[in-house]
């Protein structure tokens, strides 16, 4: 079970493995629409909790429905040990396009949707996604998870494309169960939000951890210290990229996604993977 080989982070109380799923892949190209192969789709899924995965990411919007469709139809009823993790605070409208649901009800009625989909009680973490044009008070946003949480509607309550203001906002309010921003090698913008939850000892979820899922040209994937590395050590790109993101701070949790049964099993393996001095010092 390589997925768990390294020490457990709790994630709202409960222990998760540092190598868990991003669902976001599973839908159809842009996240939008059914996924290019179903079986497969639903064979990641039940292979990743096989595999010791415990920490599955995903939201109603991916699809949208598709993915929450995806994860009940291949693992419901659900081992105990699996925290599912949702987000809030945006949709798609009728051609794709990313929109803002920003609003308290808005962020409630996601919350019910990830209920109904999932068949849960309870969602065991929601994140709330700031939206970077909000015209909805951060303050107004926290109560009403706030409400959700002492409701029983969800576990813990994360954040979601913070920056360290709102963070520290956040954590003078409630618990703050985890923060998932952008992050990778080649994209270290968050720094100081990375920083803060490393000290304060609050899980970081990067999302694109291995380089946006958009767009041909990869920094991350292109980069020639990973591509020199993972050839000296015999392993992908990918893998580095991985194992570089677990190794900066103890309390890292990856969502690597894919709708690729051999992708899945490259990252599994990254778990395992610890750089030595000479990849640190090349990668920077």
């Amino acid at each position: 079970m390589g997925a768990m080989s390294r020490d457990a982070v709790m994630l709202a109380h409960r222990p998760v493995g540092r190598m868990g799923f991003g669902a976001m892949q599973l839908p159809g190209p842009g996240v939008f629409g059914p996924p290019r192969d179903r079986d497969e789709a639903l064979a990641v899924l039940r292979r990743a909790v096989t595999a010791g995965v415990n920490h599955i990411d995903t939201a109603q919007f991916y699809g949208p429905d598709v993915a929450n469709d995806l994860i009940h139809e291949a693992l419901h009823p659900y081992p105990d040990e699996l925290v599912l993790v949702s987000k809030v605070g945006a949709a798609r409208d009728q051609d794709g396009h990313w929109v803002g649901a920003q609003r308290p009800e808005q962020l409630r009625a996601g919350v019910e949707a990830n209920l109904r989909s999932l068949e849960l009680d309870q969602v065991p973490v929601v994140n709330l996604r700031r939206h970077p044009d909000s015209d909805v008070p951060f303050a107004e946003q926290l109560e009403a998870m706030a409400a959700l949480r002492d409701e029983g509607l969800i576990g813990g309550i994360g954040l979601s494309n913070v920056g360290v203001d709102a963070y520290h906002l956040a954590r003078s309010r409630i618990e703050v169960a985890c923060v998932q921003n952008a992050y990778n090698l080649a994209d270290r913008s968050d720094q100081d939000v990375f920083d803060a939850c490393s000290t304060d000892g609050v899980p970081y979820v990067p999302f694109f951890p291995l380089g946006s899922a958009f767009g041909a040209a990869n920094p991350v994937l292109g980069s020639p210290a990973v591509n020199e590395t993972a050839h000296r050590l015999g392993v992908t790109p990918a893998q580095v990229a991985l194992a570089w993101l677990l190794h900066q701070a103890p309390t890292v949790l990856l969502i690597p996604g894919t709708a690729s049964l051999g992708h899945l099993e490259e990252n599994l393996a990254a778990a395992d993977l610890t750089l030595d001095q000479a990849a640190l010092d090349r990668i920077g």
